[in-house]
């Protein structure tokens, strides 16, 4: 057993040892200023040091704009004295406010270790910084230690509300990261990114091609934006062969400029660029049409759109006649709103028409989106429940109005902006831009694959990360039609129109026209009603297609290469909107616009004599057909000279079931047998 000497002596050892303990840590985490005293052998070290902090201090007091600038000149003061609680608070700040904002935490740490009053924003700046690393819990810490820093005074209203959200977001944020969605993020690839910001993706609706906005040291005129001190944007496009995104190219003049020139939208045939244009210092809207393979210079759009305010992000509607933006327009809920307007019957755009409370928040909205199945609007906002940023949340136009926005999760959405999402026409992929440190660049784009049954929660690859709870993915409910328009004599490509008819309303609902370089066309059919679809080109018989899809229906991508027939003797075209009522001769109304069209095309060329003819299935008796088939053909000739047409140009055969072009040993092919045609005699 020890003496009691023995132990006194052991305890004072302990003591001191403990003594020695708490003076260095002391010392580790004392704050040392920028002085002779502290630098009495390194004054030109020091002289550096100051200057460098004044170079900074420069960009630090104009403001969060311009604090990314002030980084690289701390940092080398930094370098001379890593103590300093003051500088280590403005670096952090700084990278709070740049796009590296995760290393603004150990900075920040350091300042309240080294100097806990720093500054009266310190507990404020790390709770966002721990926010951003979804260190949520600690963020609500420092949120709620500063929140009890700050008195009820009027002039602390708007602060404290701030804050209130924050801690709201990170609650949000707990709860949308305890139930992740899933899917599966990939970034798309090097031949699209690159070391520099890549964001804001576009796609067609078939998603086979994208643009993007890049700032890239290869930038139209190779020049830098002073404010940001990064390159100007320009635009890019890629296509997808055999599956694979094609090296990204510069989309080029008269779209991209020596200035700023970024996308703000695309059609979903891929045949409409919205671009940005800054007038002034204010955001517009212009519009850019792609003809063969050459883009058209950018116009402005009209007044109702482009305002003195700033206009940032637009989206087109399916049938070309909706336009939604993003606008800050004094007259809106909150700071950016989101706006609609209708095109008029002259093709001008109308009144912009705000798009309500159940969007717009008294935040900011960005990067809208409409579906091509008309009813699904996608956009981000930092009001809702955000978890920081903005989230991306998606509304369904149902009953007559918009649904309450649905936050689209974790991993999908984080605490730092996420925006500029847009969804392919199937519903199985999403694209948008993010930071990830495993990346390209600054900014990268990613693809999003949302799955449907549940699987084990696992990684995909270093840049994929799959959620873990089980989603109901609805597929798009329409049908999207693409396809080649060419000449069937020389399969040379036309320019073609192609018209969409609404035939329970006899309502021409959309119009497009193919690309005359390469004949393609795409256009997207909500489910719900029963489709008329008329190609024409003036010298050329026109085709019809029809499509009944029941609101029930689910995705369908259908691929229909149209070849068509010149105005010469012995082309024939099914008329496949003449539609007769069961097991009669009578007119349906919803043949109107294909007869019409039949009239019109008559009227045009008074030269033309045509035959039409009726064709049935083997149902039923021959004989019986042969009469059925006559009177249907005859019913279309009465129509045509009712309405003006010379008999004498006209002459009607019903053929029954003698001229099947199908199997009438199934339903589908039965279908295709009960036909009317339209046969070229003379011209």
């Amino acid at each position: 057993m020890k003496s009691i000497g023995t132990q006194i002596k052991g305890k004072m050892k302990y003591n001191l040892l403990m003594l020695f303990v708490f003076i260095s840590a002391v010392s580790v985490a004392q704050n040392i200023e920028f002085t002779k005293e502290n630098f009495k052998d390194q004054k030109d070290k020091l002289k550096d040091a100051k200057s460098n902090i004044d170079k900074g201090d420069v960009f630090y007091e104009q403001g969060p704009l311009y604090y990314k600038q002030a980084i690289e000149p701390y940092l080398l003061a930094n370098n001379v004295n890593p103590e300093n609680a003051l500088l280590n608070y403005k670096i952090g700040n700084c990278y709070l406010n740049s796009n590296s904002k995760l290393k603004a935490i150990p900075f920040l740490e350091k300042a309240y270790k080294l100097k806990p009053n720093v500054d009266e924003q310190i507990h404020f700046a790390l709770g966002e910084a721990y926010h951003l690393d979804m260190q949520l819990d600690k963020a609500i810490e420092e949120y709620k230690i500063y929140q009890a820093s700050i008195n009820n005074s009027k002039e602390n209203k708007e602060t404290g509300d701030e804050v209130k959200k924050k801690i709201q977001e990170c609650n949000f944020g707990k709860s949308l990261v305890s139930k992740p969605v899933r899917v599966i993020i990939d970034n798309v690839g090097e031949a699209i990114n690159s070391p520099f910001p890549d964001y804001a993706p576009f796609i067609t609706a078939d998603e086979s091609e994208i643009i993007f906005t890049s700032r890239r040291s290869s930038t139209t005129g190779g020049g830098i934006d002073e404010f940001s001190n990064e390159y100007f944007e320009d635009i890019y496009i890629s296509t997808k062969v055999n599956g694979k995104w094609t090296p990204a190219q510069n989309i080029g003049s008269p779209i991209n400029t020596k200035r700023h020139d970024a996308a703000m939208g695309l059609s979903p045939d891929g045949q409409t660029l919205y671009v940005y244009g800054d007038d002034n210092g204010d955001g517009n809207i212009y519009q850019s049409t792609l003809s063969g393979t050459t883009w058209s210079k950018p116009e402005k759009l009209n007044k109702n759109i482009n305002t003195d305010a700033h206009e940032s992000s637009a989206s087109l509607s399916s049938d070309g006649k909706t336009l939604y933006f993003v606008s800050n327009r004094l007259d809106g809920l909150g700071g950016r709103d989101i706006w609609v307007s209708k095109k008029d019957d002259k093709g001008s755009w109308g009144k912009a028409v705000n798009i309500g409370p159940t969007i717009n928040t008294k935040y900011d909205e960005e990067g809208v989106f409409i579906h091509p199945d008309g009813k699904t609007l996608y956009f981000s906002s930092k009001g809702h429940n955000s978890m920081g940023g903005y989230d991306i949340f998606k509304s369904v136009f149902e009953n007559g109005k918009w649904q309450t926005p649905e936050n689209l999760g974790y991993p999908i959405n984080t605490p730092d902006d996420d925006v500029f999402f847009v969804m392919a026409a199937n519903g199985k992929h999403g694209y948008y831009s993010s930071f990830n440190k495993s990346g390209y660049g600054e900014k990268d784009i990613y693809m999003i694959t949302f799955l449907g049954n549940e699987k084990e929660m696992t990684l995909n690859n270093k840049d994929s990360v799959v959620g873990g709870v089980t989603t109901k993915i609805k597929e798009a409910q329409l049908t999207l039609l693409k396809g080649v328009i060419t000449d069937a004599l020389t399969n040379k490509p036309l320019d073609a129109t192609i018209e969409i008819v609404d035939n329970q309303k006899n309502e021409v609902i959309a119009s497009f026209v193919s690309n005359s370089s390469s004949g393609k066309y795409l256009v997207s059919l909500p489910a719900g009603k029963n489709y008329g679809i008329a190609v024409k080109k003036e010298g050329y018989l026109f085709h019809s297609e029809n499509f009944d899809i029941p609101a029930t229906s689910v995705f369908e991508e259908v691929q229909k290469d149209i070849a068509l027939k010149s105005l010469s003797a012995g082309n024939k075209i099914v008329l496949k909107n003449i539609f007769f009522d069961f097991d009669k001769a009578t007119l349906r109304s919803e043949s109107t616009n294909e007869l019409q069209r039949l009239v019109k095309l008559m009227m045009d060329n008074a030269s033309l004599k045509i035959e039409i003819s009726g064709h049935t299935d083997s149902k039923g008796p021959a004989d019986y057909n042969l009469r059925l088939s006559e009177s249907r053909a005859k019913a279309v000739v009465d129509y045509m000279v009712k309405e003006g047409v010379n008999i004498s140009r006209l002459t009607y055969k019903g053929y029954g079931e003698t001229q099947p072009v199908a199997t009438n040993e199934t339903d589908a092919g039965r279908q295709l047998n009960r036909r009317t045609e339209f046969k070229i005699l003379s011209n």
